[in-house]
């Protein structure tokens, strides 16, 4: 049986990408160094599950084309609101809209991000003022992990892929993160490997999947026929190391990595 202090701590995580001029690029924040978690790496938007997006009364206010369950209702919310959160990238339409909601729309919401960043707001309200809903397609499952059983802190962490809406630039909030980019997976990776920049190893594992694609529209369009594989990684031991694994049918290929590469 799980113990409290091991509890996974349900997490949402958004892969924002556009088509930059030769490659797909994604948009990364760099973490405050006072955080708890990953302080000081460059990483995806996102964070925990709050409470607030668990509320059934959400539903009324999400586009989706297919049927999900409450749980990944609660994800996708929290991803939506980490990525307006931490990048200022919004995935919502006015009430009766068919179209995602302006730059000039959003800047005006600018006190809501702020409401997020405080703890003082929730998507509900959010939904129910502004008259807007979130558009839980924009947001397409990428990949499952959940944190190694021997670590003190546990996540079960849902990572999407969305496309960034076309005016919607991406700025991170100067408090959970310090600094942002938009880059190519390829040169995160070579700035993780020349060690010019921190990158834990879900985030370097999730860089070299979206490596293997050069636009969105071939991203989306791959990423929408895989089956999602649970990523547990396991500790291995022989002659050569300790080294953490990960199922080499999840779509990262055959990864033995050594326990003292890891931060």
């Amino acid at each position: 049986m799980e113990n409290s202090s091991n509890k996974l701590i349900p997490a949402s995580t958004v892969l924002v990408i556009r088509d930059g001029i030769d490659d797909i690029e994604v948009f990364m924040v760099v973490r405050h160094h006072q955080i708890d978690f990953a302080s000081g790496a460059l990483v995806f938007p996102g964070g925990k599950v709050d409470e607030n997006d668990l509320n059934p009364k959400l539903r009324k206010y999400a586009i989706s084309s297919n049927e999900i369950n409450d749980q990944e209702l609660s994800y996708r919310i929290a991803g939506i609101r980490e990525c307006y959160e931490e990048a200022d990238v919004l995935f919502a339409y006015e009430e009766n809209d068919s179209e995602i909601i302006s730059n000039e729309r959003l800047t005006k919401l600018i006190k809501w991000r702020e409401k997020f960043n405080n703890k003082e707001g929730s998507m509900y309200d959010f939904a129910v003022e502004e008259n807007i809903k979130f558009n839980l397609d924009n947001l397409i499952p990428f990949a499952h992990w959940i944190t190694p059983q021997m670590m003190p802190k546990r996540f079960d962490t849902y990572f999407y892929i969305a496309e960034a809406p076309k005016d919607h630039l991406g700025n991170h909030d100067g408090k959970e993160s310090v600094d942002s980019i938009w880059i190519t997976p390829k040169q995160a990776l070579d700035d993780c490997y020349s060690k010019k920049r921190t990158i834990i190893f879900p985030t370097r594992m999730n860089l070299e999947k979206l490596s293997r694609f050069k636009t969105v529209k071939e991203a989306l369009e791959k990423i929408k026929k895989e089956t999602i594989i649970t990523v547990e990684p396991k500790i291995e031991k022989n002659n050569d190391g300790v080294f953490l694994t990960i199922p080499e049918n999840a779509g990262y290929g055959l990864i033995k990595e050594p326990i003292e590469n890891l931060k």
